[in-house]
C-alpha cells in the first residue's frame, strides 16, 4: 500500500496554505446549492432526465435543464464515500484517495511527443504509450499510472481497446483512463481488469483501472458525459469527475466565481452518480483554468490556476470526499 504525505497537517510551528475559514467555506456551499437549484444543469441525456426526475428534480424537457434541490446534493455528498480504493496490479502500488494523504500521478492526455531522436513533435504512438507506462512504473515518486498519450497511429474507434491494454500491460500500477466517452468504453475496462484480477468481483474490491470524466462549462452534462457516469457506477469502476471551467470564457472572471461553478458542476455529476448506485466509488475533480484576455488562450502554471487547484482541494476536503486535481 502506498502512503501519500500529508498536506495541511496542523501543527503550532511552520507554514502552510489555509485557503479559508469555515464560514467562508458554508458560503462557497451554499452559493453552489444556489446555482444548482435556481440555475440547474443541461443535461442532454434522456436517461440522466429521468434518474434526476425520478428522485424529485424538476426537469425542463423542451431547455434539459435540471434543477436540482440542495438535499439530494446533501444526500450524494453523504452517500460517497470518503476514501476510494485504487489498486494496483500488485497488491504494493494500491493507493487510497481520501483525507489528507497526497499521491501523484504523471501528466495526460498528450496527442503530440517529441521525438528522441529527430527532436521534432510527432503524432504520439501507442509504443510511446507503453514507454510511459514502463516509465512512470519504474519513477518512485509516481503512485498512479495516467494515460499520459493518446495511441494516434491505431484506428481511432479502437483508441481506448488499445489505450486499456497497453497500460495494463505496462505498468504494475493503478491505471487511470483519461475522458472514456461511452459505456462499451467502461464495459471494456471493467472487463480487462476483471480478467487481470481473476473476477469481476475481485476487480470491485481492488479496482486496477480507473475513468476520468469531464463536465461541460458552463453547466452542462453532455450525453457521452452521463453514460459514462452511470456505467460507471453500476459496475463499480471509480469514477473521477472533473470540471475545466476557464474563468473569463466558460466561467466567470473571478476565481470565486469560477470556483462556484466548477462546484456546481462535479457536485452534479456527483447527485447522478450517487443516484444510480448509492455509495459507488466517486472523485471530485477537475483542473478548471483561467483565460488569459490578451492572447486567448488558458493558462497552466500561472499564480491563477495553483490558486484555483488548492482551492478545489480545500472544498473536497469539506464535502470529505477524495479529490483529484492539477499541480503546478
Amino acid at each position: 500500500m502506498i502512503r501519500g504525505t500529508r498536506a495541511g497537517y496542523q501543527q503550532l510551528s511552520g507554514c502552510g496554505l489555509n485557503m479559508f475559514t469555515n464560514d467562508e467555506l458554508d458560503e462557497i456551499h451554499r452559493a453552489t446549492l444556489d446555482v444548482l437549484e435556481d440555475a440547474g444543469l443541461i443535461v442532454f441525456s434522456d436517461e440522466a432526465q429521468e434518474i434526476f426526475y425520478s428522485h424529485g428534480c424538476k426537469v425542463d424537457k423542451k431547455t434539459n435543464t435540471v434543477k436540482i434541490p440542495p438535499y439530494l446534493v446533501e444526500d450524494a455528498i453523504r452517500s460517497a464515500p470518503s476514501q476510494v480504493l485504487l489498486g494496483g496490479r500488485h497488491p504494493e502500488n494500491d493507493v487510497i484517495l481520501g483525507g489528507n494523504r497526497v499521491h501523484f500521478t504523471n501528466f495526460a492526455v498528450s496527442i503530440k511527443v517529441l521525438d528522441l531522436e529527430t527532436g521534432e513533435a510527432r503524432q504520439s504512438t501507442n509504443r510511446d504509450l507503453a514507454d510511459a507506462a514502463i516509465l512512470v512504473d519504474a519513477v518512485e515518486e509516481a503512485d498512479i499510472f495516467f494515460e499520459a498519450v493518446t495511441p494516434g497511429d491505431v484506428p481511432v474507434k479502437m483508441m481506448d481497446a488499445y489505450a486499456d491494454e497497453t497500460a495494463f500491460s505496462n505498468t504494475t500500477k493503478h491505471f487511470c483512463h483519461a475522458e472514456v466517452l461511452s459505456t462499451e468504453g467502461v464495459r471494456r475496462l471493467f472487463e480487462m481488469g476483471a480478467a487481470i484480477m481473476g473476477s469481476e468481483e475481485e476487480m470491485r474490491r481492488r479496482p486496477i483501472g480507473s475513468i476520468v470524466i469531464g463536465t461541460t462549462a458552463p453547466l452542462q452534462l453532455i450525453p457521452e458525459t452521463c453514460d459514462v457516469i452511470t456505467e460507471c457506477a453500476r459496475l463499480g469502476v471509480p469514477c473521477l469527475i472533473g470540471s475545466e471551467v476557464l474563468s473569463g470564457a466558460t466561467g466567470p472572471v473571478t476565481l470565486a466565481g469560477t470556483l462556484i461553478i466548477h462546484a456546481a458542476e462535479v457536485l452534479g455529476g456527483i447527485v447522478l452518480h450517487q443516484l444510480t448506485k448509492k455509495g459507488a466509488p466517486v472523485v471530485f475533480a477537475g483542473t478548471s483554468q483561467s483565460l488569459d484576455l490578451k492572447v486567448g488562450n488558458a493558462l497552466v502554471g500561472d499564480p491563477e490556476y495553483a490558486l484555483l487547484q488548492a482551492a478545489c482541494a480545500k472544498l473536497a476536503q469539506y464535502y470529505n470526499l477524495p479529490s483529484f486535481h492539477g499541480g503546478t
